[in-house]
């Protein structure tokens, strides 16, 4: 109840729409009840008595009964429908928000494709509880109180004899309704499942095709199919057998009437339009009856998905602002590192990391892989907070500024290029919606993009598919860097942004970088070397610690930690290390 109590909390603002279809449902269960009172006088009246004048009034009297349950039942139809429909709206509309508020520990945690099922085919599964449900329960209601009344003003006696049976209905309702809530959640968590078998193997269509693995996806694939779909034929055996089992009670009941009350009309004690008034009554009851067994297994699947959406709705974001928080200054003139440790699970991946960077300097962090650099510079925007330690700008927490503010003073350029499905024009000025073309084609031309933009076929307006799939990857880099220019932030990530380009598309972007590089504090990951000639520092880091920080030759001189990196990548090179075209040694697996 406390579940459904928190859905009916979104139907709160369509009062108004709704107590207008509950005024329809009312008129709509009068009609049906008129109809079922109206038997008594048509036997009695016209067919016994032959009442020739009430002949003629009755059936307009019917007509016009059934004109206004057709009215009123298409105004209940239809608004409660838009109040489904939007209640739906603004549920899916909460939790894609919510979403958008986590922390990027929850999507660490929470494949993609789940969360995709979570904001489509569980906010689905919950239309079906809050729309049909709500509005079959209200309709119905009031459809069996009109109708109770009609047997109980004709034939009392033989009403507590139908009554018998309604508690007895009740148990199979309740108990059919558990199972489909068990097997509703079973089922989407398969769907779920599902889901992310799609999204990995249709967005990485690429690796499969490359390793022959379609057979391997395709038996994945199914295997998860068939669980599914055993998981939803037992739900359609839960739902099969519950509409003969009610069919059975009512016509338990029914024969029971037709006996008792035949037997009275035989004997005098009732004419047959009473008891036929009273058994269209009775058989009028028993359809919303046996209708309530089906709402009952909608509600049920509906509040399945909705525990599991509320369970994403009740993840608290990690990453807040604190009350008063403040806004980053625009100049920054220091950012420190001071004590920092982090902790993942159970995990230290940072270990008290002591470092000031100076406004307008260049610091490369360089190390083995898993070393802790790309969480080193995560930290700074707030993607996760420390564990142990602070993180300051010009002496302030960071955790004392507005998440917002924060971010809004530093670019980020990656070694994953993250586009969208949108127009160049919108791709760059991401961030900053609504730029001006003009600043926005500055921007284009300092990252070196403006001559392949020029050529595409639409220039700035050409839609360059998912994830950018139409350009090279240099060229999504060089849109990244454009984006990061636009932006015109004072702080700068650079998170080995070149590393997965080839040499020719990786001098374009070099020379893009370092325009982007002018006059801002930067922190740069190295994969490559040559990325880092021009550092004011390198900090070396190896298992979560800084165990170096020097310039390139400073570190050299040492023999230490970055010097076997160095000889690592370089040592069969015969060309210059801090050229731009650098290559590295293939691993001597396969050289």
């Amino acid at each position: 109840m406390n579940l459904y109590r928190r859905l009916l909390e979104f139907v709160k603002p369509y009062w108004k729409h709704l107590a207008g279809a509950m005024v329809c449902m009312v008129f709509v269960s009068a009609a049906t009840a008129g109809s079922a009172y109206l038997v008594k006088p048509v036997l009695d009246e016209i067919f016994f008595k032959k009442d020739l004048a009430m002949l003629k009034w009755l059936p307009l009297a019917i007509i016009g009964i059934f004109i206004l349950k057709g009215v009123f039942d298409y105004g209940q139809a239809f608004l409660m429908s838009y109040v489904g429909q939007k209640i739906i709206a603004d549920l899916r509309e909460r939790v894609y928000s919510h979403i958008q508020s986590l922390s990027l520990s929850f999507f660490t945690k929470n494949p993609t494709g789940i969360l995709m099922s979570r904001i489509m085919n569980d906010v689905g599964m919950v239309q079906g509880a809050v729309t049909d449900a709500v509005t079959g329960l209200l309709k119905d209601v009031f459809t069996i109180m009109g109708l109770v009344a009609v047997i109980f003003y004709r034939d009392w006696k033989l009403a507590l004899i139908a009554m018998v049976v309604f508690p007895v209905a009740v148990y199979p309702i309740v108990k059919f309704g558990r199972k489909l809530r068990a097997y509703s959640t079973r089922s989407q968590t398969s769907m779920a499942e599902l889901t992310t078998i799609l999204l990995e193997t249709i967005t990485g269509t690429r690796i499969v095709k490359a390793f022959n693995m379609e057979d391997y996806e395709r038996k994945r694939f199914a295997k998860e199919n068939r669980r599914l779909f055993g998981i939803q034929i037992k739900s359609v055996r839960v739902r099969a057998i519950s509409h003969p089992l009610m069919e059975f009670l009512g016509g338990v009941g029914i024969a029971c009437i037709v006996f008792y009350g035949g037997y009275n009309v035989i004997q005098g004690v009732s004419t047959p339009g009473t008891f036929f008034s009273f058994l269209a009554a009775l058989l009028m009851l028993y359809e919303p009856v046996k209708r309530l067994s089906g709402v009952n297994n909608t509600v049920q699947q509906g509040l399945a998905a909705a525990s599991r959406i509320f369970e994403v709705l009740d993840t608290v974001p990690e990453i807040r602002n604190k009350p008063g928080a403040r806004t980053v200054p625009p100049v920054v003139r220091e950012v420190e590192y001071r004590n920092v440790s982090f902790k993942y699970e159970e995990d230290w991946v940072l270990k008290n990391i002591n470092l000031r960077i100076q406004a307008g300097e260049m610091v490369a962090f360089v190390g083995a892989s898993g070393g802790g650099k790309t969480t080193l510079v995560n930290l700074l925007p707030r993607f996760y907070d420390v564990t142990e330690g602070q993180i300051l700008i010009d002496g302030v927490d960071i955790r004392d500024y507005r998440v917002e503010s924060l971010r809004a003073m530093i670019g980020i350029v990656t070694q994953q290029t993250i586009l969208f499905n949108e127009t160049v024009r919108d791709n760059i000025a991401y961030g900053k919606v609504g730029q001006p073309l003009e600043e926005i084609a500055k921007a284009a031309k300092a990252a070196f993009a403006d001559g392949f933009i020029g050529n595409l076929p639409l220039g700035y307006d050409t839609v360059i598919g998912e994830q950018g799939v139409k350009l090279s990857g240099g060229e999504r880099q060089r849109i990244s860097i454009a984006r990061a220019l636009l932006k015109n932030a004072p702080i700068l990530i650079l998170d080995e942004a070149t590393s997965s380009l080839d040499s020719e598309a990786e001098i374009e972007v070099q020379k893009a970088l370092e325009y982007l590089m002018e006059g801002r504090t930067t922190l740069v990951i190295a994969h490559r070397l040559s990325t880092i000639r021009k550092a004011n520092r390198i900090v070396v880091l190896s298992d979560g610690e800084i165990v170096e920080v020097g310039t390139h030759e400073e570190l050299m001189e040492k023999n230490g930690e970055y010097k076997k990196l160095y000889l690592l990548q370089f040592q069969d090179s015969h060309e210059d290390p801090f050229s731009t075209s650098i290559q590295a040694e293939k691993p001597a697996a396969f050289s």
